[in-house]
């Protein structure tokens, strides 16, 4: 067996055993035990869009702890055991949490997918996952017997439907075709010959630090979506990364915006404060309840993506200054899943404290958190950022190496020193650390491109896919996706190569220009060759006039010849609409936009 089949089964590499006693649900029962009383969860509902209307629901420590026990015995009744897996598609809700660290605490694999990733996506991730169970809501199920997800492994289902009752909880039946949480759970407790279950401590399985806790799937917004295989050990780094990079102490609260991350609130006895949004359309929430969420419940850290960052900021802009929102509770904010642009952290940390940060977090689904940077050094990055450096996403938090490699398709099969490049060099960013995965799930081919196996440290670098390189003092700069990176080509011959955020960088400075997208085009050269040309692409700032393209072009024309990675570019296209990923609403497909620059070019 290989080292990759090896780490997919989920058995470690590690040349250090170590006793089974990793679970993240040990977090949960600690904070039970010293904060039994203190909120855990709190999930805002809204009617509409009337603030009058919003109510909240709330479980402690205590309480979470004890239904989420319940639940792990009422899995293991209705024939779920340790080792099986199970697609979970449940809205946040405080049945998520409790369902979640049920599953954990049954040694239970949850499969978590992103909605937003598509029908054809979700359906490949089912066939990859090959899950036991089927765990949603009544709309996850209907969609489940209507599109064929899960047919031929799936054998357990479980409904959560709020716990309907009467006609209703008949057609939830009918319609879903699988029993009900509540009817289990109630079932459960029925057929217990002796304490009931909730009143009886669930007999927490203890596992090796490196087995597989949970499979989640990357959005697919850069490319497949593919399974990352999560260890315990993997969470338990996560976690005290939180504790000791982001300095979060129990007690906290947490605005979470992000379904994942607010699982890790409970493991940090901090609660998870849920606002009423779709999760998966982060830029549609409705930013007033999301400040009376933070009102309520005195946040001191906020959890939010660049997209949802701005619309925020822009949102405590728009209010009348004698109603100016100041989150004065707030002590950090956390932003991830894509770069938040400095003028969006400028226009939102109006609204903080003096001298509270906005902390930039640089990583992965398969590697999070990696690197981050505070909003006052990110500040004095601004010129070098403007002038085509890359986006600063700071150093790297403690335990993790970043190393930079010469750009290749190749796979490298294990790591040596002399792969790694000077600083200032521009390459591929390869990672290692506790909290980076060591494999995809049923994926092998990806898993080889992926990783490189350290033999002195056993263990598996993450190439991240992403170029960027370190500077003088170790900060890690972005300069965009590889796979977006342009290679133009001159009598049939590589001739240059250009990276997309160091030159978008450079055109997004013209006011009239919202965002720019780097794009490679096939075009006709001297004697019919075809050679490939970088376009830019332009989404227009539309609270700005702009009548005359043809002026436009001219002006980036000479704007890209003022700096030596943008010189060559030569042609623009004006996009109305550029098209991003629906979780962040800010990675920009640029595989569509090359089909349609494409198809807009004559030669």
């Amino acid at each position: 067996m290989t080292r990759v089949e090896d780490a997919q089964l989920g058995h470690g590499t590690s040349a250090v055993e170590q006793a089974p006693d990793a679970n993240i649900c040990r977090h949960l029962k600690q904070a039970a035990h010293h904060i039994p009383h203190h909120l855990a969860v709190a999930v805002q509902l809204g009617k509409g869009k009337s603030l009058a209307n919003l109510t909240y629901q709330e479980l402690d420590f205590i309480s979470l702890d004890k239904q989420s026990d319940a639940i792990a015995f009422a899995l293991n009744a209705h024939g779920l055991t340790r080792g099986m897996k199970a697609v979970l598609m449940v809205t946040p809700s405080l049945d998520f949490f409790a369902l979640t660290f049920g599953l954990f605490k049954a040694g239970i694999i949850p499969v978590l997918v992103d909605p937003g990733m598509g029908i054809k996506n979700l359906k490949q991730c089912f066939i990859e996952a090959a899950p036991d169970a089927f765990i949603g809501i009544p709309k996850a199920h209907i969609a489940r017997r209507l599109l064929g997800w899960g047919k031929g492994s799936v054998k357990h289902l479980i409904n959560v439907d709020g716990n309907p009752s009467g006609l209703a909880g008949a057609l939830s039946r009918v319609l879903t075709g699988a029993p009900s949480l509540a009817s289990i759970l109630l079932s459960t407790a029925k057929s217990s010959a002796a304490k009931l279950p909730e009143q009886v401590e669930y007999p927490m399985a203890l596992l090796e630090h490196d087995e597989m806790a949970a499979i989640l799937f990357t959005s697919g917004s850069t490319g497949t979506p593919k399974g990352v295989v999560y260890s315990h050990g993997m969470f338990e780094a996560q976690i005290q990364a939180l504790k000791q990079d982001y300095g979060i102490a129990h007690g906290e609260r947490d605005l979470a915006t992000f379904p994942l991350f607010s699982l890790f609130g409970p493991a940090l006895g901090m609660a998870s404060i849920v606002p009423e949004m779709d999760a998966s359309k982060p830029i549609t929430a409705n930013p007033e309840f999301l400040f009376a969420a933070i009102e309520k419940y005195q946040c001191s850290n906020i959890f939010v993506n660049p997209a949802l960052l701005e619309r925020l900021g822009r949102a405590g802009e728009q209010t009348e200054s004698k109603h100016q929102h100041k989150l004065s509770s707030v002590k950090r904010v956390i932003s991830a899943g894509a770069p938040a642009t400095i003028a969006s952290i400028a226009r939102f940390s109006k609204m903080l404290s003096d001298g509270v940060p906005v902390l930039n977090s640089y990583g992965a689904t398969e590697s999070l958190p990696i690197s981050m940077i505070a909003s006052d050094e990110l500040f004095t990055t601004t010129q070098v950022t403007d002038n085509g450096g890359g986006i600063c996403v700071g150093r790297a938090i403690d335990g993790v190496s970043i190393e930079i490699i010469a750009i290749t398709e190749d796979n490298i099969p294990e790591w040596d020193n002399g792969l790694r490049l000077n600083a200032g060099e521009i390459g591929e960013i390869v990672v290692t650390g506790p909290m980076v995965s060591q494999s995809y799930y049923r994926r092998e081919t990806a898993t080889t491109a992926a990783k490189i196996w350290d033999r002195e440290r056993q263990t598996f670098r993450h190439r991240m896919g992403d170029l960027g390189y370190l500077d003088d003092s170790g900060r890690l700069w972005m300069c965009g996706r590889k796979a977006h990176s342009v290679d133009a080509t001159q009598g049939g011959q590589f001739a240059k190569r250009y990276y997309s955020i160091p030159c978008e960088r450079i055109f997004n400075t013209h006011p009239n220009v919202k965002r720019s997208a780097l794009v490679g085009i096939k075009v006709k050269g001297q004697g019919g060759a075809s050679e490939i040309e970088p376009l830019i692409c332009i989404e227009l700032d539309q609270s700005l006039v702009c009548n005359k393209s043809a002026q436009l072009y001219q002006e980036l024309m000479a704007i890209a010849e003022q700096y030596s990675h943008t010189q060559g570019i030569r042609r623009f296209l004006i996009h109305p609409d550029f098209p991003v990923d629906v979780r962040h609403n800010a990675k920009i497909f640029r595989e569509k936009l090359a089909v349609w620059a494409q198809s807009q070019t004559k030669g």
